[in-house]
């Protein structure tokens, strides 16, 4: 893969970069090996294993064409966040490393991530994944997936998608099948994210926003009466001889008995796909539908890559970042192998044009809302899912429970 970078503008020529990275070095020392030792002409890319083949792909066309060495480290995706934030400040850390977008809070606070300036280019990407990676006013990162959920329609099954909540349970039920629809739970914390559509669709976000869009942590929303209405609600999905929802399926199970042909609908996101699809179950991406009247939006998140603030060799892990990173073709060839839509828009409107199942998706993307980044998201966590698991189970009254959630949120906020 030749990489057809994007027109560097404000970042310069390719000449400069060469030219600056002589006299500079990367600060990435590679804390597997232990080897800190700084070179110059080099950075250093923290990615995990699955976007680690495209990007040696671009890191030898940038290596050809300025002079600078990329060094890939291969991490897990997991202990990047936390192994970046003990890193950086002591230099050891990369100039680039792999992300999700709601990491930025605790990113951003510790000081380690540093803007990046796409500019005019801003305009070429998905808009949600431009304001998941913002904060605070500022861009922190180049993304380029953005992931949600949909629901899954085995169409053999439910040859029409449903218009609201009550019709899919009836045409689930219609159907014959075991199920009338399976979402993923858990015993002890349910699951905020997959039920947040159902929740905001009672008007019922988790905080207010800025009139930029950001998230406004001094407006917990959570508790508001759309919240208690969707309390109820939600009582009444796991009521004893309703049983639509139930915390004891998780999402294994609840793949598996999709996949048997158990129930015609599925909420879930794009990493159930190849199990359905290689069971040879036709399927369709529909919107999630609404169970309190307003729309169910999703969370939305964006994986990227962002920029070390200790960084020593800015503008050449700049250029790596937003034109080659950023381009169409390295963005393509992500979405390849991760499944996930891109979000440069020119490879998002590639990919939805050719897979309907990235068509769906993405339909229901536009419509999400970035899950917050801002620290404060950390409380709500902490208390959401296992006030839903005790809704769901009936282990008292639902809006009481709901009301006190909302409470210890507020509390471990202040």
């Amino acid at each position: 893969m030749k990489v057809n970078k994007r027109s560097i503008g404000a970042f310069g020529a390719i000449a400069a970069v060469s030219a600056l990275a002589l006299a500079g070095c990367a600060s990435g020392g590679d804390a597997n090996t232990g080897d800190d030792t700084e070179s110059a002409g080099e950075i250093t890319v923290w990615v995990d294993a699955d976007r680690a083949s495209v990007l040696e792909d671009a890191a030898a066309d940038f290596t050809e064409d300025t002079g600078v060495d990329v060094k890939l480290v291969q991490k897990e995706f997991g202990e990047i966040r936390d192994q970046f934030v003990q890193q950086v400040p002591t230099g050891e850390g990369p100039d680039i490393a792999v992300g999700a977008h709601d990491w930025l809070g605790v990113l951003v606070t510790n000081g380690v991530v540093a803007p990046v300036e796409l500019g005019d280019g801003a305009a070429d990407y998905e808009k949600v994944a431009i304001d998941a990676w913002s904060y605070e006013g500022q861009i922190y990162g180049v993304p380029y997936a953005i992931e949600n959920i949909g629901l899954l329609r085995n169409t053999d099954l439910a040859p029409e998608a449903p218009t609201s909540y009550d019709d899919m349970i009836a045409k689930g039920q219609a159907a014959g099948t075991e199920y009338a629809f399976l979402v993923g739970l858990d015993p002890e914390a349910a699951d905020p994210y997959h039920l947040y559509p159902f929740q905001t669709s009672f008007g019922a976000p988790v905080f207010g926003t800025n009139a930029d869009g950001s998230y406004n942590p001094d407006d917990l929303q959570i508790g508001n009466a759309g919240g208690q209405a969707f309390a109820s609600w939600l009582a009444a999905q796991g009521a004893t001889g309703t049983g639509v929802l139930n915390t004891n399926i998780n999402g294994d199970l609840a793949r598996e008995n999709f996949v048997a042909g158990k129930s015609p609908f599925f909420l879930t996101g794009p990493w159930n796909v190849p199990a359905a699809e290689e069971a040879g179950i036709n399927l369709a991406v529909d919107p999630i539908p609404s169970a309190g009247g307003q729309a169910a939006q999703p969370f939305a998140g964006v994986q990227g890559f962002f920029l070390s603030s200790e960084s020593e060799n800015k503008l050449a892990a700049t250029e790596f970042l937003v034109n080659y990173i950023g381009s169409e073709e390295v963005q393509t060839a992500l979405y390849e192998v991760g499944g996930r839509t891109p979000a440069l828009t020119a490879a998002y409107e590639a990919a939805v044009a050719g897979d309907p199942i990235t068509a769906g998706f993405g339909a229901v993307g536009a419509e999400a809302v970035p899950m917050p980044s801002i620290p404060e998201m950390g409380a709500v966590w902490e208390f959401w899912g296992v006030t839903e698991t005790a809704i769901i189970n009936g282990a008292g009254d639902p809006v009481e429970l709901w009301n006190k959630m909302a409470s210890d949120i507020q509390g471990a906020i202040e």
